[in-house]
């Protein structure tokens, strides 16, 4: 090129028209990108610097994610303490119906016909002698045998013995009948080992005319067996807030400077947990065993809530710096597009006025050319 000669019009048409297209060029790169600044040769500065805001910003969406998880970790744990404490609610309306359920007892009264008192010697009653044995079962509880005394022993002695067994009853009735009672209400079974005076008295066999609160006992612990159920159950991702050693940490910066740690609490019905041991048809035999199993059970709701509160206080805490990330996120990007992006209004303008440059210099190249051209009308 160094050896084509042009006029000094033409070559300074041509280097405007050249420096047009290098601007147009840009103008169009940066309407196509969105962006003012596409790498380091744009504008360093801009460039690294709304490059360490980006990266900060990518940094902490990632932290925003994990956050997110945080924030259903504690809200299933939550909706499992709401779960737990109905159950718990239940357990109460359960022991209180069966508080209310007064026991009756079972009872056996001798059909014999012969009238005995208290001083009747028992050998003296055809069919019993001494050394007899009859055994006394109430409901699930094992067996217990009663041994008939010596021929001189009274009827007396005999019902004497029975009333020192536990949770059961002797009486002798005023026609004279030995009355003998299970005083739980579960059925009472009779039934001779050795002789035959309990079909002699008119006792054997199985009395179930009683009323217990057994079934309150099977609905309290079926209900107990569901709170452990969904104590195990309240897991989010693997981390389970009411069982123990799983505390969950949430962290809320880039090096981790900044966290949060929350304590699981073990929440089923266990001593270390709620303290709700199961029933047994004996426990709830007395009213006295149902209102300290009640009295527990307060103490358990009780302890819900107040873990229902710090879970809601960690709650709070973990939602605010969610928000505080997710705006933090939001400030760094748009100050990083303040430094790169481009502003497509002006560059649109840009592009139109370089368009007209472009058009006015290729017809100024043109008119620059023509004197040139004069020296061709000498042949």
């Amino acid at each position: 090129m160094g050896d084509i000669v042009l006029s000094s019009a033409l070559r300074s048409n041509l280097t405007s028209l050249q420096n047009t297209a290098s601007l147009l060029s840009q103008t169009q790169e940066r309407l196509s990108t969105g962006l003012k600044v596409n790498s380091a040769i744009d504008n360093p500065t801009a460039f690294f610097t709304a490059a360490g805001l980006n990266n900060r910003a990518n940094d902490l969406s990632a932290l925003s994610d994990n956050i997110g998880q945080a924030v259903d970790t504690l809200k299933a744990a939550d909706d499992g303490i709401q779960a737990i404490t109905s159950l718990v609610e239940n357990l109460k309306s359960t022991a209180s119906t069966a508080l209310t359920t007064k026991v009756a007892a079972s009872s056996a009264t001798s059909t014999n016909s012969t009238a005995y008192v208290a001083t009747t010697a028992v050998s003296t009653i055809t069919g019993v002698d001494a050394g007899d044995i009859f055994t006394v079962q109430v409901g699930t509880a094992t067996a217990v045998a009663v041994t008939v005394g010596a021929s001189t022993s009274h009827v007396s002695a005999l019902v004497a013995t029975v009333n020192g067994l536990t949770g059961v009853s002797a009486s002798l009735t005023s026609e004279g009948k030995i009355k003998i009672e299970g005083d739980s209400g579960e059925n009472l079974v009779i039934t001779d080992t050795t002789g035959s005076t309990a079909a002699t008295l008119g006792v054997s066999g199985t009395a179930s005319n009683g009323t217990n609160r057994n079934q309150a006992v099977s609905d309290f612990n079926t209900l107990r067996t569901q709170i452990d159920q969904l104590a195990s159950d309240s897991s989010f991702k693997g981390v389970n807030l009411l069982q123990a050693s799983n505390d969950l940490t949430v962290n809320f910066n880039e090096d981790q400077s900044s966290s949060l740690t929350i304590a699981s609490k073990l929440l089923d019905t266990s001593a270390s947990g709620l303290n709700v041991s199961a029933a047994t048809n004996s426990d709830f035999a007395t009213d006295s065993n149902i209102e300290a199993a009640l009295t527990s059970l307060d103490a358990a709701v009780s302890t819900l809530r107040q873990q229902a509160a710090s879970f809601g206080n960690n709650l709070s805490i973990v939602e605010n710096r969610q928000d505080f990330t997710s705006n933090l996120i939001n400030t760094l990007e748009t100050g990083a597009g303040k430094l790169t992006l481009a502003d497509t209004n002006v560059e649109g303008a840009n592009l139109l006025a370089l368009q007209t440059r472009q058009s006015l210099g290729t017809t100024t190249l043109s008119l620059a050319s023509q004197s040139d051209q004069n020296v061709l009308r000498l042949f």
